[in-house]
């Protein structure tokens, strides 16, 4: 009888062989489940069995980014030209061998860069300690992709990521399930779809064992998508290519390359000879979506030395929580200076969304 990992294996073999158009799209979407669906009793096998040696990397700062790519792409004079970190280089593979961590300051901001061993083909299946890399960059907040002029595969990169359910600059379809005892199964859709058919999206949930229950789609969806929805354990992240070592190549080079990365944010640096790192630190404090919120005591001047780094988007409800516990329960109003406000000194409630730059004032009872 095949194992698991046979099984798995026959099915990707019989997907690489089967043409995808409209007449196959159904029966890969199947296979695809299928696959996935396996996969996951793999993980909770392994899982059960206590896995392997992984690495433990305490988060610290406002945010936390990896440095992802192959060996020997100069991730770790990257990280030192960053960071105040000291991680060993060397121009040979696998000269990192643990998670060496960093810290960059920028604007008054505080971003741990973590320097990862160089994964390779089969990462996600633990070949060259894949598994334990991989699971770190699961719970970063930002992914640099970093290659270099002479290594620039960047897919395999994506695709080792991908198979360890890291999803790059991607969101969750907006997807929900109830489940149910009986009845059978309800799909409902709010768009049409184009990408998939609704017996699809019934065939998907029965290979996870759903027979009943009510599936909403609110947006035109594809077969994978479903899957990432009904495994629940992808992660989706933000990331952009890190283009390495740009003084050894002449500029008409490096344009060749940045059209290869079609769809790719990507910033060419030289860590070694110190060229476009500014560059790189504004683009990722900007993919790390992080601003600036000023506090100013009641009756004070606002302290515009050392502001709060806050996400953006942030509610006067999430700074109050970033400065102490109470500040909710306690809260009265917050007076408001800048890009948010309709005037100056605006009296407004924890609901209310802060920008870049704004000073707030916090009034809370006694």
């Amino acid at each position: 009888m095949a194992t698991i990992e046979e099984r798995i294996k026959e099915l990707e073999d019989e997907i690489s062989k089967t043409e995808y158009n409209k007449a196959t799209q159904h029966h890969i979407g199947r296979l695809k489940a299928r696959i996935a669906y396996l996969k996951e009793q793999v993980e909770k096998r392994k899982a059960s069995q206590g896995g392997g040696k992984g690495y433990a990397v305490k988060k610290s700062g406002n945010a936390t980014v990896g440095l992802v790519g192959f060996p020997s792409v100069g991730k770790s004079t990257l990280l030192n030209r960053l960071t105040n970190a000291e991680s060993e280089v060397g121009a040979y593979q696998f000269t990192t061998l643990d998670i060496v961590p960093g810290v960059m300051e920028y604007r008054s901001a505080k971003i741990q860069i973590l320097d990862m061993p160089g994964i390779i083909r089969g990462a996600a299946r633990g070949k060259g300690r894949g598994r334990e890399v991989i699971s770190v960059a699961r719970n970063v907040d930002l992914i640099l992709l970093n290659i270099d002029v002479f290594e620039t595969n960047v897919d395999v990169l994506v695709d080792e990521l991908e198979s360890a359910a890291i999803r790059l600059n991607k969101k969750p379809a907006d997807i929900n399930l109830i489940k149910a005892e009986r009845g059978g199964l309800t799909i409902n859709t709010t768009v049409e779809l184009t990408r998939m058919d609704v017996s699809l999206a019934e065939d998907i949930l029965k290979e996870y064992g759903i027979v009943n229950g009510t599936l909403v789609i609110r947006e035109d969806i594809e077969p994978e998508d479903l899957i990432d929805y009904l495994a629940g354990n992808r992660v989706y992240t933000r990331a952009f290519v890190v283009l390495n070592k740009i003084d050894l190549v002449t500029p008409e080079y490096i344009d060749k390359l940045k059209k290869r990365f079609s769809g790719w944010n990507v910033v060419p640096i030289s860590a070694e000879k110190d060229i476009g790192m500014e560059e790189l630190k504004e683009a990722i404090y900007e993919n790390l979506d992080l601003m600036n919120i000023y506090l100013k005591p009641k009756g004070g001047k606002a302290d515009l030395e050392e502001p709060l780094v806050v996400k953006r988007g942030s509610t006067v409800e999430m700074v109050c929580n970033s400065i102490h516990r109470d500040f909710v329960e306690k809260f009265r109003y917050a007076k408001v200076w800048g890009k948010s406000a309709k005037f100056d000194g605006q009296q407004v409630g924890l609901n209310h969304v802060l920008e870049d730059g704004d000073i707030i004032s916090i009034i809370i009872r006694n």
